[in-house]
């Protein structure tokens, strides 16, 4: 299971007005990569995973909240 949630990554990413695209050219990973992010179909790097969220400016309340489902 992925650290801050599949679909939260996407949540924030489209609230944010990120492509695809753009947010992977921002992490420096294949868009490919990130759709497997966002469908948690892999196992993430903690420093995507940072990185994601330091980019997505998801706050630490929703980080814990999901941490405790």
């Amino acid at each position: 299971m992925c650290l801050v949630g599949d679909n939260m990554i996407k949540e924030y990413r489209i609230k944010r007005g990120y492509t695809q695209e753009q947010l992977a050219e921002a992490l420096d990973i294949s868009w490919r990569q990130l759709q497997r992010i966002e469908k948690d179909e892999n196992k993430t790097k903690i420093s995507t995973l940072k990185k994601i969220i330091k980019i997505l400016k998801i706050p630490n309340e929703e980080i814990i909240i999901f941490m405790k489902k």
